[in-house]
């Protein structure tokens, strides 16, 4: 055989070691537990879903909510504590998870870019869908002697955990009443702490914007009698005409023991994902939450419902969880 002849068979034999390592790496890393699509080029071998704190409402949903993700999808999905609204539209703009819980006046803020958004726009992130109304809930004890707002004043008030939502809604509602946080001593603290704190007397009130009943709530109820500060209808109105995200809410008689229902305010909670997450799986996901929904244990399972799943909501859907809703809605 000629050095020619030789050198030929020696280029074939490169041009198809290269294809096949080509093929190969087209495919590498896939199993069944992975999604994705050619256009992204990205693969999903787990997905992060980012709730709040372990005594709040997205904790005690979330979990349940990531197995229904996990079973329906074959991605494996695990819910995170975290410092819920503001701060999770930040994690998911950075990468740090896929799926989050947030209260639609937060992810509004952050698609317009303003409030404590101001600044740092978060336009990465879509809608999967509303869920359910998250009551704005002002907690002390009968025994502060605090029943109304303007009884605040000089007080030491949880506002809520740094890059919460509970912050802005106590800032909104402090302002409707005359007050500013410089009225009183504010406290970042999440729920669970709000509660150790109240029940030991380190605090006089707490803010928590939350599902009714609240874990950390009903909690404190157990020690001491819990009562909430109403919201007026006159001053609900005026927080309304001002803020066009907050709606009116009765907390009602029984909850936490009170005897009589409680008029207060409330935003949506909803779940938001990132944009890059392919079509497909974002359908999966959306179906498997709003599928399996009424099998929640959670009081507030009962709202989550497919013909609600839009409303509420002020930033564009993801097409995916769009899909869903034009299949089930029709």
């Amino acid at each position: 055989m000629n050095k020619k002849l030789l050198g030929l068979i020696s280029m074939l034999l490169i041009a198809v070691l290269a294809l096949a390592a080509c093929g190969t790496s087209d495919d590498a890393g896939k199993d069944d537990g992975e999604k994705g699509d050619a256009d992204s080029g990205k693969e999903y071998k787990f997905l992060s879903v980012l709730t709040g704190g372990t005594q709040g409402t997205y904790y005690a949903l979330g979990g349940a909510i990531a197995e229904f993700i996990e079973k329906d999808t074959g991605v494996k999905t695990s819910a995170e504590v975290s410092q819920a609204s503001a701060a999770n539209m930040t994690a998911l703009k950075d990468g740090k998870a896929e799926i989050a819980f947030v209260q639609t006046d937060i992810a509004y803020y952050a698609q317009e870019g303003e409030m404590m958004f101001e600044g740092d726009k978060v336009d990465t992130v879509s809608a999967i869908g509303s869920l359910y109304p998250e009551t704005v809930q002002l907690v002390t004890l009968e025994k502060t002697g605090i029943k109304t707002f303007e009884d605040l004043k000089g007080k030491k008030v949880s506002v809520g955990a740094p890059g919460s939502g509970t912050y802005a809604n106590a800032e909104q509602l402090l302002e409707i009443h005359g007050l500013s946080m410089d009225d009183i001593k504010p406290q970042n603290l999440d729920f669970g702490e709000s509660q150790e704190s109240l029940q030991a007397g380190q605090i006089d009130a707490a803010f928590i914007t939350a599902g009714t009943p609240t874990g950390a709530v009903e909690g404190l109820n157990a020690v001491a009698k819990v009562f909430v500060v109403p919201v007026e209808d006159e001053k609900a109105d005026e927080l309304i005409s001002k803020y066009k995200y907050y709606a009116k809410e009765v907390i009602p008689a029984g909850t936490y023991g009170m005897a009589e229902e409680t008029p207060t305010v409330s935003v949506g909670a909803m779940l938001v994902i990132q944009n890059d997450v392919p079509e497909d799986l974002a359908y999966e996901i959306t179906k498997a939450i709003y599928d399996n929904a009424s099998k929640l244990q959670h009081a507030k399972g009962k709202l989550i419902k497919a013909e609600t799943g839009l409303d509420g909501i002020g930033i564009p859907v993801h097409p995916g969880a769009q899909k869903y809703f034009d299949e089930v809605n029709k």
